[in-house]
């Protein structure tokens, strides 16, 4: 257990930047739809949908490449050969994808701001250039720097997004004489999300000069070779986990049955609602923080798929523990969206237990992919990612006439859900690991279970304290039940020892 204790340590700094983050920039979830109504929230999401499209095109999976590789043979050299090629190619993908900008403000149906979208392009570069930098951090086992470095970057962003919107925007609007309505643009308007992005992803890049202070422009053509092979099934698989990600929303506004004002205000309904799985989400980026540097390393030691193993069974037992104190308890969780003002966003909370239940199938997919990883087959993970977006596209495109945003949540699940499976079995023929996952479907189910429950009871009994002692009760119930299946192996974590020892 020492080496899964260490793992959990290191989770536990990732997961404290990704919560106290995430929990900062959560708050621009509230303060936007106050601000704004669901068709321009939509407008802000759709282009960060696309923004997610570009890290994946930029980045080029040499993140995953950058940790293969550095685990036998010197770090440096994988370093200055992976950032010396993102800085070439994101140059050149810059001028490229500068081009078409008319086109693609079409698509996205904001023919009125294409410099919206020379924004995010920016914010993509600046980002992509930090990637290797950050990696190198986790790579060091350096979590307190990687999490202040992360925590600063995102309350600059939040802080100027408060001082333009907030402040100067306030006074603006209620025309108050003040230097700070000089610094607002009614024309810009939505825009300051993206320029206050662009300043933080600045100043992130900023706070890793040590990174760069030893930088040269150097490639090991050798080794970039092998990099690039390694890396480009890893392209694939980032892109089509993209397409699962943001491709509902492009749906939502090009396929939905009605006027492009409805579609946009759909899309806000959903997008504000997808965030409240934010637990999971985070959970689950922190795991693969601190997880994906140790299961590299750990691939040396006797017993490694033992190991993963039992990293699998403590991760859904967390992820299922999220999944509860989110569906259970969604009646306080939705104030998190504006609802005073914009009480539209609530018709989207049925979405959330879908969607939830379709992140812990990614998170289990995410810990199954490592078979891939090690085994250099990373063009198997390529076509299980390509699978799943295919099931991404088909239902959405098919679906979301009839269903609208449901569809994209459904979709979501069987995306997921099939990913899953599929790698699960090909993992237990290229390299077995003898996971616990009838304990784990066990699980999984019960939570589901829960929750129907639940939701039953509430359709009975709506008033408020009855449903949250009902909650209450149901998420001790299932803490009871995983601390009497799994005392021996919790008695041995040093926290937990002293109460099951």
């Amino acid at each position: 257990m020492g080496n899964i204790g260490k793992l959990a340590g290191q989770t536990f700094w990732y997961g404290f930047s990704s919560i106290i983050g995430r929990f900062i920039n959560y708050l621009l979830t509230p303060l936007l739809t106050g601000i704004y109504d669901s068709g321009r929230y939509g407008e802000i999401s759709i282009l960060f949908a696309y923004a997610a499209f570009l890290n994946i095109i930029f980045t080029f999976g040499m993140e995953t490449a950058y940790f293969r590789f550095s685990k036998d043979r010197p770090e440096d050299p994988v370093f200055q050969t992976g950032q010396t090629l993102l800085l070439f190619t994101s140059a050149l993908l810059g001028a490229l994808f500068l081009l078409p900008t008319p086109q693609i403000a079409e698509l996205m149906k904001m023919e009125a701001h294409p410099e919206y979208i020379h924004w995010v392009l920016w914010i993509v570069v600046l980002d992509t250039l930090a990637v290797l930098p950050m990696a190198r951090l986790r790579h060091e086992g350096r979590p307190i720097r990687f999490a202040t470095i992360r925590i600063l970057g995102i309350l600059l962003n939040v802080g100027l997004v408060i001082f333009f919107l907030v402040l100067c925007k306030g006074d603006r609007e209620r025309g108050v004489s003040s230097i700070w309505a000089l610094f607002f643009d009614p024309s810009i308007d939505i825009g300051y999300v993206f320029l206050a992005n662009l300043a933080a992803s600045a100043f992130t890049l900023l706070l890793l000069w040590k990174s760069w202070s030893g930088f040269r422009f150097r490639i090991d053509r050798s080794l970039l070779m092998q990099m690039l092979t390694y890396a480009a099934p890893l392209l694939i698989v980032g892109f089509g986990g993209m397409i699962n990600e943001t491709i509902d929303r492009f749906m939502i506004v090009n396929r939905f049955d009605g006027t492009v004002e409805a579609a946009k205000s759909a899309n806000g309904i959903y997008s504000a609602n997808y965030k409240l799985a934010v637990l999971i989400v985070l959970f689950i980026q922190a795991f693969r923080m601190g997880a994906e540097p140790f299961f590299f390393r750990q691939a040396k030691e006797v017993g490694a798929q033992r190991t993963y193993a039992r990293v699998m069974k403590f991760f859904v037992i967390v992820c299922c523990l999220c999944f509860l104190g989110v569906s259970l308890f969604l009646d306080i969780w939705k104030h998190f969206m504006g609802i005073r003002r914009h009480p539209e966003y609530l018709e989207g909370l049925r979405v959330v237990p879908i969607l939830m239940l379709a992140k812990i199938f990614l998170g289990i997919y995410y810990n199954l992919s490592i078979w891939y990883k090690l085994t250099d087959r990373t063009l198997t993970g390529a076509w299980i990612t390509l699978g799943g977006a295919a099931v991404t596209v088909t239902i959405n495109y098919l679906l979301v006439p009839h269903w609208g945003y449901m569809a994209c949540a459904w979709a979501t699940l069987a995306c997921y859900g099939l990913m899953m499976v599929w790698s699960y079995r090909l993992g237990q023929i290229h390299y077995p690991v003898p996971y616990a996952w009838k304990k784990m479907t066990a699980y999984v189910t019960i939570c589901v279970l829960m929750y129907l429950i639940h939701h039953g009871f509430r359709s009975v009994s709506p008033g408020i304290w009855w449903t949250h002692g009902m909650a209450t009760i149901l998420l001790a119930g299932f803490v009871t039940l995983v601390v009497r299946v799994e005392r021996r192996e919790l008695a041995k974590i040093p926290l937990l020892s002293r109460f099951l020892g």
